[in-house]
């Protein structure tokens, strides 16, 4: 019976975990990069030549010397890579000592996995007294001096390679345990992971079959990292001769050999050099390339996966008749995201409306409401998760959802920018900002670095940042609120785009600093001809920068038209509780107006109107049937109510 329960337990948190078997092929994704064929190619040679040349030459592991008649031979037929001093043929031993190289290699790696990956998922998984423990075991480890105990360690067992390495292994393995734990502390807040933990399993369980394969991905990483930190390590304690007796062969003892002789035979020192170069090298971009396949792997495709129409439709050559005032239009859109059972969740039903050339039009409501889901869908960059089900984005003719992610990228900071709400954090801390603006404008114009200097120093002057060359070689963290955004403003306009996003770029600067942005945006907006989306709760912005408001609510548009109108005469009771509301329209003394309760999380919207459960003016057919749709009631005047008429007769 228990073990019935266990299984269906088991099963249960199975169904809600987003196993790797899930996603893409991990394989499949790693060996469609050439450059990972290429490693993994070669690191698979090295292994089965490591395994077979002893077995073919057995003698070279105990040659003391060859023909003395042919020592310091150059590479000819008889001897592939050359002689060396004592005449043995150094080909065979680069491959006999592949062996002993990639032996002390694999000891170091197989330590540092086995206590760093389980001190690592336990770190992080347990938390508490035990993380504290075990980082502070790590961080006494840290502060041993590695070659030192290394050496104290041979001083002990001379000429012992396991020693050696095996240390190596226990003193890398802390740093590795750092990683895992890092990359464990989100993966245990997951919705999935409390599920399987409320459902009764086992810690152990949930480590080993929902945490682990999670955190796959920057273990073996760190793994082709790790590898060929020890590769360079044994050939450098080889080359001093600490960990291998002559005669046996090894790279290092080889290169140190080769370096004895370098005057009288310099070529002796190549052949093991290139080894260790080509197979430290083959490890690290493995590495780059797992890392790259992961990553894509676990993150969502921001849009649905289509079919390209065509090359020529990818290419932008095969496009609709452009409209001649309308540079953007968004056409019954729906983005959905998956949840952790990956079942498909709304978060913007069937959103439409279009942006003008040269029109600044406002994205308001609530946090929650789908503003900047539906902004980031324009652009394709939806976070993971999260993809266009169903609709038409179309941009000067071209629709959006038809490109393949090379032309989508063309389009990205090129065609249509977006400014973000948190300058600080879309700012890397680690370059400088004259680097980070310079790195956007060469990918945009394919400028020399000189000429891509002076366009940065010139977007910094458009942006009305004082002393602009001082700007340029500060780092993020040195600038204040309002110079940083003013940074990201730059970074944007780098690629001179004709549509701009700007996600609340006021939210995180205080009331002085919001007016200088604003006016900036406007005058930017005005004198390149650009059209925008503002994105915004606050009124008042919307009043002073924006042609047109559009209202969403609970991922829909509620209510769209002219800001003269929609300040005047709101016809949505959404659009009216949001006005009522704004401290910049309070008289006097009278106290605000709030709108009581919360938006409904996506997957948790009413059936009818979507506002009718804080709506003081809802009556019984507002629950009937589904959402409302969006009419006209006036010339560029929309809104989703059943009641507007009755509401506007009445003054309401």
């Amino acid at each position: 019976m228990t073990a019935t329960k266990s299984s269906r337990k088991e099963s249960a948190a199975a169904e809600v975990s987003p196993h790797a078997a899930q996603s893409p092929r991990f394989l499949r994704r790693l060996l469609k990069r050439g450059l990972a064929r290429v490693c993994l190619a070669y690191i698979l040679l090295l292994v089965i030549v490591a395994i077979v040349a002893p077995m073919i030459w057995p003698e070279v592991l105990t040659e003391r010397t060859g023909d003395l008649a042919d020592v310091n031979q150059l590479p000819s037929l008889q001897h592939l890579l050359g002689t060396d001093s004592l005449g043995r043929d150094v080909f065979q031993r680069i491959l006999v000592g592949a062996q002993i190289t990639l032996i002390g290699v694999a000891q170091a790696l197989a330590v540092a996995l086995v206590l760093g990956v389980p001190l690592g998922l336990i770190a992080g998984y347990v938390g508490g007294r035990t993380d504290r423990v075990i980082s502070w075991i790590a961080d006494l480890l840290f502060a041993l001096p590695g070659i030192i105990i290394i050496l104290v360690v041979l001083a002990v067992f001379p000429l012992s390679m396991t020693a050696a390495m095996v240390t190596l292994g226990v003193l890398v393995a802390p740093g590795l345990a750092r990683i895992v734990r890092s990359a464990v502390l989100p993966v245990k807040e997951e919705l999935y992971v409390s599920a399987a933990r409320v459902s009764g399993l086992g810690d152990a369980y949930i480590i080993t079959q929902h945490v682990l394969p999670r955190v796959a991905g920057p273990i073996i990483v760190q793994a082709s990292l790790i590898s060929a930190a020890a590769l360079i390590s044994q050939t450098g304690l080889a080359f001093l001769g600490l960990i291998v007796e002559a005669p046996a062969p090894s790279w290092g003892g080889m290169i140190a050999e080769g370096l004895q002789n370098l005057l009288v035979d310099p070529w002796l020192i190549w052949p093991p050099g290139v080894a260790v170069t080509l197979t430290t090298l083959a490890l690290g971009l493995l590495g780059d390339s797992v890392r790259d396949a992961t990553t894509e792997g676990w993150a969502g495709s921001s849009t649905k996966a289509k079919k390209p129409r065509s090359r020529r439709a990818q290419e932008g050559l095969e496009v609709e008749p452009a409209d001649r005032n309308a540079l953007l239009r968004v056409e019954d859109v729906n983005v959905e995201f998956r949840r952790p059972d990956g079942r498909p969740v709304r978060v913007v039903d069937s959103v439409t409306f279009h942006v003008g050339r040269g029109e600044t039009v406002g994205l308001v409501g609530e946090s929650g409401c789908g503003k900047t889901a539906t902004a980031m869908s324009i652009i394709g960059a939806l976070p993971s998760g999260g993809y266009v089900e169903s609709g038409r984005i179309v941009f000067d003719g071209v629709n959006l959802l038809d490109l393949d992610a090379r032309i989508m990228r063309a389009y990205r900071g090129k065609e249509i920018a977006v400014i973000s709400q948190e300058p600080s954090v879309s700012l890397n801390p680690g370059f400088r900002v004259g680097w980070q603006l310079a790195e956007v404008v060469r990918n945009h114009t394919g400028l020399s670095r000189r000429a891509a200097k002076a366009r940065v120093l010139q977007l910094l002057q458009q942006v009305e940042l004082r002393d602009p060359e001082q700007v340029l070689r500060r780092y993020p963290h040195e600038l204040s609120g309002g110079m940083a955004q003013r940074v990201v403003i730059a970074r944007a306009l780098a690629g001179e785009p004709r549509l701009l996003i700007a996600d609340e770029p006021t939210t995180a600067l205080d009331v002085t600093i919001q007016a200088e942005i604003l006016n900036l945006l406007r005058r930017l907006v005005a004198e390149r001809g650009m059209s925008m989306i503002l994105i915004t709760h606050d009124w008042g912005v919307v009043a002073d920068v924006c042609d047109r408001a559009i209202v969403m609510y609970a991922g829909e548009v509620v209510e769209r038209g002219v800001i003269d109108e929609l300040f005047a005469a709101p016809l949505h009771p959404y659009t009216k509780g949001l006005l009522a509301s704004d401290p910049h329209r309070s008289i006097g003394e009278h106290r605000l107006i709030s709108i009581a309760g919360s938006v409904p999380p996506p997957g948790s919207w009413p059936s009818g109107c979507h506002f009718r459960t804080r709506c003081a003016f809802a009556v019984e057919a507002c629950a009937e049937g589904e959402s409302p749709a969006l009419r006209q009631v006036e010339v560029a005047h929309d809104v989703r109510c059943i009641r507007a008429d009755e509401l506007e007769d009445h003054n309401v």
